[in-house]
């Protein structure tokens, strides 16, 4: 099981879901070792962001990833769709240049990103990919009653349960468990988008989010249920695209996982606070390496799957 990162250049463009900021997405290949590292060419000088639960600062309704150069805060927002994909194509090493501080929306789900990866092709390089092992429990949970926790497991298994009071969660499943794997994940989440109540519009944009949100990049709910005319892409999107988050902010950790992971009610702010927790705990989790055919769950060796 080695490092891979896309085999050729490719761009995008579109609309910060919280911003409305239109920008130029960049995908490059990146050698082996560098991790996921994100850039805002739009600044001068460029500015760097490599990936890691430390990096991130605000997690109201997105993740954004921060760095104080030069005295000055600069941000990326809304990187835990991209994140996602990432983690579900099982990219080590890339760069991801924007023109602008949010991450397109494209669609809601993970799906636009897939096919840029897609696009791009893969290149698996010549180091060892390295996994993050779980090795003991950890628990992290809020004021609200939100849990997300770590325990060890051969494989990656993510359990989510939500609660919400609504009319339209009343018809969906509120827990999902993901054994994950390349196809697992494109088949299960990857298409799973978004969602944002109408009632809570005004003041999402007095304090300057959800300025790029519409129902063409997420579901829309209002006091009955789902305004998209189109409807649901599958009965339980709501949990699945919770999974689909956590997928993107865990892999904010720059491995992927050999562990379960299990949440009720978590979001942004709890996922990274369980990676912070275990890293804060050096003796809960370990880096290991496998020989093909020996790796607890399966990518794609050479073709992402479709």
């Amino acid at each position: 099981m080695n490092q891979r990162t896309i085999a050729n250049k490719i761009k995008a463009k579109g609309i910060g879901l919280h911003t409305g900021h239109e920008a130029i997405m960049t995908l490059k290949p990146a050698p082996e070792n560098t991790g996921i590292v994100f850039r805002r060419i739009d600044l001068d000088p460029v500015v760097e962001f490599k990936v890691s639960p430390q990096i991130v600062g605000e997690t109201t309704l997105c993740t954004t990833i921060v760095n104080d150069a030069a005295g000055e805060l600069i941000k990326i927002a809304t990187i835990e769709h991209l994140m996602s994909a990432l983690a579900g194509v099982g990219i080590d090493n890339i760069y991801i240049e924007l023109t602008s501080d949010e991450v397109p929306i494209m669609d809601g789900s993970a799906s636009h990103f897939i096919f840029l990866l897609q696009s791009a092709g893969l290149h698996i390089q010549d180091a060892p990919k390295k996994f993050i092992r779980i090795l003991k429990p950890i628990k992290v949970e809020n004021e609200k009653g939100g849990t997300a926790e770590f325990r060890p497991y051969e494989g990656y298994r993510l359990d989510f349960s939500i609660q919400f009071e609504h009319p339209a969660f009343q018809e969906t499943a509120e827990n999902m468990i993901l054994e994950f794997s390349c196809t697992s994940y494109f088949k299960e989440v990857s298409r799973a988008r978004t969602f944002g109540f109408m009632k809570d519009i005004e003041m999402l944009r007095a304090r300057n989010l959800g300025l790029g949100a519409s129902l063409k990049n997420a579901i829309g709910l209002d006091e009955k249920g789902v305004m998209n005319a189109e409807g649901l892409r599958d009965k339980d999107e709501f949990v699945r695209h919770k999974i689909l988050d956590a997928v993107g902010d865990l892999y904010m950790i720059g491995h992927p996982i050999v562990g379960e992971f299990i949440a009720f009610k978590s979001g942004h702010a709890l996922n990274n606070q369980l990676l912070r927790a275990m890293l804060a705990q050096p003796d809960s989790y370990e880096f290991v390496s496998y020989e093909e055919g020996t790796e607890p769950y399966r990518y794609n060796s050479t073709k992402i799957a479709s």
